[in-house]
């Protein structure tokens, strides 16, 4: 556990550096499935319908992954759960050219679950960053770690718009094998990093019950907000490409459209944290939430590549906010010695219900269009808010009691 002797906002500050870089690697990785799993996808599966389930599939990579990541983590140390999410890249980026040269569904779905596997790993490394962290840094350096995803809205986009013809006639095959070479890469950069040692098997095992701690009003609304920010996000973005190629519009648009929504994603990370600090993390989850309502209504307006593009940018900022505010709200919902039981839960919740919507999306698209995808969106926004609007006035009448 972190006790106060351990607490190092230099070893935290530095440590969130490397971490960053680490996490703009494997955000590469999402990016290439994000970019062309639904178009590989529609080309493999033996239904259009299906054009989708290679990214619900990579979803539910993270969501089986986590609660394992998180043991890995406690039992062995962080080091060695990030380092084997690392390989699961390699791997994933394999199987993924392996599948695209044969032509096989089921490898390449197989090759998107061992990518999201790698991703949940990547999702623990801004908690990692906070380990040492005192308690006003640690909103800092979450943001910090996750503003490393704005090289990854250039590299992966990048590497798939100059790799996807380099093995013809394998659309994207070669851009798999550039991401496994990528996720070898963010290998060494994790070596690098001072992670704390793990916490001796007794104190691992202290702390509160894991549903005691679920109860707390403020996790619950913590992973509500978290929940809705990512899957609706996840939902509109994985539809996206497919859509914009239904729409007749270029393979170069629409990885270029991916490339500024994962840009407009980690951007704004360079100031959430602050931002959070001044404002408190409830108040940007709440602008994060109704930039993503925003996002949908500007999908409802058009289909121009203009439309897909300002939409998709408004949506990532609109995940920004609530998704590392409700990052920050539940790191402060635990104790040191619970964190990664704690964490691991609350990424099983976000990434378990992510994969809901990723197989939906498919079918929500083929079966009833653009729009419907994004009307989708607002009544699980309007869910959350109204939870913000509950806690908020619960925790006002608070001292009055």
């Amino acid at each position: 556990m972190t006790t106060a002797g351990q607490i190092d906002d230099a070893r935290a500050r530095a440590n969130a550096l490397r971490l960053a870089i680490a996490s703009a690697l494997a955000g590469a990785n999402a990016s290439v499935i994000f970019a062309t799993g639904a178009i590989v996808g529609s080309v493999l599966a033996p239904d259009k319908s299906y054009a989708t389930v290679p990214i619900s599939i990579f979803v539910v990579g993270m969501a089986l992954a986590t609660l394992p990541v998180g043991w890995i983590a406690r039992t062995f140390g962080r080091r060695t759960a990030f380092q084997i999410g690392s390989l699961m890249g390699v791997i994933g980026g394999l199987l993924g050219a392996s599948a695209v040269y044969a032509a096989s569904f089921p490898l390449y779905c197989l090759g998107t679950l061992c990518c999201g596997s790698y991703a949940a790993a990547a999702q623990s490394y801004r908690f990692a960053a906070a380990d040492t962290a005192s308690e006003s840094y640690k909103p800092k350096v979450i943001s910090w770690v996750m503003a490393g995803g704005v090289l990854a809205g250039f590299v992966g986009p990048q590497l798939v718009q100059n790799t996807m013809n380099l093995w013809p006639p394998y659309l994207f095959a070669a851009s798999y094998v550039g991401q496994s070479i990528v996720a070898a890469l963010a290998m060494i950069v994790l070596s690098t990093v001072d992670f704390p040692k793990p916490a001796a098997a007794a104190a691992a095992r202290a702390g509160r019950p894991l549903l005691e701690i679920a109860a707390q009003p403020r996790f619950v609304v913590a992973a509500l907000c978290g929940v809705v920010s990512y899957a609706l996000m996840n939902l509109i973005m994985t539809a996206a490409p497919l859509a914009m190629k239904m729409c007749g519009h270029d393979i170069s648009d629409s990885n270029l459209a991916i490339q500024w929504h994962v840009v407009a994603m980690y951007l704004p990370s360079f100031v959430t944290g602050s931002l959070i600090a001044r404002y408190g993390a409830d108040r940007v989850v709440t602008a994060g939430l109704l930039l993503t309502g925003l996002a949908g209504i500007v999908g409802l307006m058009g289909i121009t590549v203009a439309h897909f593009w300002t939409a998709l940018i408004i949506l990532g900022v609109g995940w920004n906010f609530g998704f590392v505010g409700a990052s920050a709200m539940v790191v402060t919902t635990h104790r040191p010695e619970e964190r990664t039981r704690v964490q691991s839960f609350n990424d099983f919740l976000v990434f378990g219900t992510m994969a809901v919507g990723s197989f939906s999306s498919g079918h929500v698209l083929t079966n009833w269009g653009w729009s419907w995808v994004n009307l989708i969106a607002f009544p699980p926004i309007a869910l959350a808010l109204v939870a913000l609007v509950w806690f908020a006035l619960a925790r006002a009448r608070r001292p009055a009691a």
